[in-house]
């Protein structure tokens, strides 16, 4: 079975890279402390796989942050302290996962890549 996480970024805040990169790095370990340590072991015997996907705004974020809790997939959802270039209580990114891919691009797979 091939494991991996994807982060969802949203696409209408326009970050700039820096704060990107930062803010999708929070998803992925908020994530992962959140995970099974036996999914989270075995995804990193394979190698880590993380996809970075954009979403177009903070309903679209919400929606498939959602779906993940819905369907039993570990997701954490970023909220912005609001010290740098965005308000305070921004939403800005969803890390799914680390869990099984097929499970993960039931949900996500149609979405395009960052």
């Amino acid at each position: 079975m091939a494991f991996k996480q994807v982060i969802l970024v949203r696409q209408d805040l326009k970050l700039p890279k820096g704060k990107l990169a930062a803010q999708v790095a929070h998803a992925s370990v908020d994530a992962v402390l959140k995970s099974d340590k036996k999914i989270v072991n075995a995804w990193m015997q394979e190698g880590m796989a993380k996809i970075v996907l954009k979403v177009k705004d903070e309903k679209e974020l919400l929606h498939y942050f959602q779906h993940a809790k819905d369907t039993g997939i570990t997701a954490s959802l970023i909220t912005d302290a609001g010290r740098t270039v965005i308000a305070p209580g921004t939403k800005t990114c969803v890390g799914i996962g680390p869990d099984a891919e097929e499970k993960i691009d039931r949900i996500t797979g149609k979405l395009p890549l960052l």
